[in-house]
C-alpha cells in the first residue's frame, strides 16, 4: 500500500511540475510577444514590401486598368463632351483609342513605383515604424502617400506623356482646352490630361496597396514572415 501511495504522491509531483512548466513556458512567450522597435521595423517593412509588390504585379499587368471597371481611367467631364461630339460623327474607334492609351500609360507608370517604394521604407524610422504597427487599416498605405507621392508624380508622368503622345492626344487636347479657357465668363478648365491621368492612377495604386496592408492586418494567414508574424500578432494586441 505504502508503495502505491508514494508512487501516486510522486506523479502528482511531476503532474505539478508539468504544469509550473507550462505556466513558466506560457509567461515567457506572453513576454517574447512585444516585438523590439527593430523587430517591429522589421516586421512592417516586410508586410509593407509584401504589399507594395503585390499591388504593383496587379496593376501593371496589361489590361489591368482597361479591363477592370473600377479602375479604368475614363475621361474628364470636359473631354467627354469632346468625345461625344466626335462619336456621333463616326470617330468612335479613335475615342476608343484615345482611353485605351489612357489606361495603358496608367499601367506602364505603375512598374515605375516599386524602387521607390522600397527607398521609403527603408528610410522609415523605429518610432515611425511601431506608431504605423498600432496605428490600424490604412496607416502604413498614409505613410507612403506621404512620402512616395510627390516621387511617384515624377516617374508616372512621363510614362503617361509618352502613351498619351502616341496618338496625338496631348496636343490636340490642349489646345481644345486653351481656346475654351478663351471664352468669356467660362470656369477655367486644366489642360494637362497627363495630370489626370497620373493622380487616377496614383489612386488605384494606393487603394490597391492599402487592401493588400489591410488584408495582412486582419489575416494572420498573410503574414509570411516570422517578423511580419510577431509584429502583427503583437497589432492585435493593441486594437
Amino acid at each position: 500500500m505504502k508503495k502505491y501511495l508514494l508512487v501516486g504522491a510522486l506523479s502528482m509531483f511531476i503532474s505539478a511540475c508539468d504544469v509550473a512548466k507550462v505556466v513558466a513556458t506560457d509567461v515567457i512567450a506572453n513576454l517574447n510577444t512585444v516585438p523590439t522597435q527593430s523587430e517591429a521595423a522589421d516586421g512592417l517593412k516586410d508586410a509593407l514590401k509584401q504589399g507594395f509588390s503585390n499591388g504593383v504585379a496587379q496593376l501593371s499587368q496589361t489590361g489591368a486598368f482597361n479591363n477592370n471597371a473600377l479602375i479604368k481611367i475614363l475621361l474628364p467631364e470636359d473631354a467627354q463632351k469632346v468625345a461625344d461630339k466626335l462619336r456621333s460623327i463616326g470617330m468612335g474607334d479613335q475615342v476608343d483609342k484615345v482611353i485605351f492609351q489612357l489606361n495603358e500609360g496608367a499601367e506602364k507608370a505603375v512598374a515605375t513605383a516599386k524602387p521607390i517604394f522600397i527607398d521609403a521604407v527603408s528610410k522609415m524610422s523605429f518610432s515611425d515604424a511601431m506608431s504605423i504597427l498600432t496605428g490600424g487599416n490604412g496607416a502604413a498605405t498614409n505613410y507612403l502617400k506621404q512620402t512616395t507621392s510627390s516621387a511617384l508624380q515624377t516617374a508616372f508622368k512621363p510614362q503617361i506623356e509618352q502613351s498619351l503622345n502616341q496618338v496625338g492626344f496631348t496636343a490636340h487636347w490642349s489646345d481644345l482646352v486653351n481656346t475654351y479657357n478663351k471664352i468669356p465668363l467660362v470656369t477655367k478648365q486644366n489642360p494637362d490630361l497627363n495630370q489626370y491621368v497620373t493622380d487616377k492612377a496614383m489612386k488605384a495604386l494606393f487603394d490597391r496597396v492599402e487592401i493588400e496592408e489591410n488584408a495582412i492586418r486582419s489575416d494572420p494567414s498573410k503574414r509570411l514572415t516570422d517578423l511580419m508574424k510577431k509584429a502583427f500578432n503583437y497589432a492585435d494586441t493593441k486594437k
